[in-house]
């Protein structure tokens, strides 16, 4: 079970429906993208929170062509991670779909999570296409612990 943290992550309406929108237009298929916010913002009492926001999605294909695995292409990685830079945005984390199952991390989630983000600082989004209206929930996994982190969807 996931532990939940006080941290909220922001993502404003329009970015939401562009990751449920690439989610099922990847069906049946599950679909996967890279998001990103600001660098380096900090807010008044000091603390980093860079990280606390989506200002973009950006789309990717899955290299597995799966319903059940998401694969990131490597040249696709690197072409995101360049346009993410020159738009002076870090890269937060991945999100995946789940066509099958619930909006929580499977085994292999969990197990892949490290080769994603060896220092436990990403953010991974699912969304759950299991039922009609698609579910979206955020965690960071490290050390293989899942702990949950909400979200805020803002105008």
């Amino acid at each position: 079970m996931a532990g939940t943290l006080l941290v909220v992550l922001e993502i404003p309406a329009a970015v939401h429906a562009e990751m449920i929108g690439h989610a099922v237009a990847g069906l049946p298929d599950e679909a996967c993208g890279l998001f990103a916010g600001p660098t380096g913002e900090t807010t008044g009492d000091d603390r980093d929170d860079r990280d606390d926001r989506v200002d973009r999605f950006f789309p990717m294909g899955n290299a597995a062509a799966s319903s059940r695995i998401y694969e990131l292409d490597g040249q696709e990685l690197m072409d995101v991670e360049r346009e993410a830079d020159d738009a002076g945005v870090a890269i937060l984390g991945v999100m995946h779909s789940h066509t099958h199952t619930t909006d929580y991390p499977s085994p292999t989630d969990v197990a892949d999570a490290a080769r994603f983000d060896p220092f436990g600082t990403w953010r991974f989004i699912i969304v759950s296409l299991k039922h009609p209206d698609p579910s979206l929930r955020c965690y960071r996994i490290a050390d293989g612990e899942v702990t949950e982190e909400r979200v805020v969807i803002t105008d």
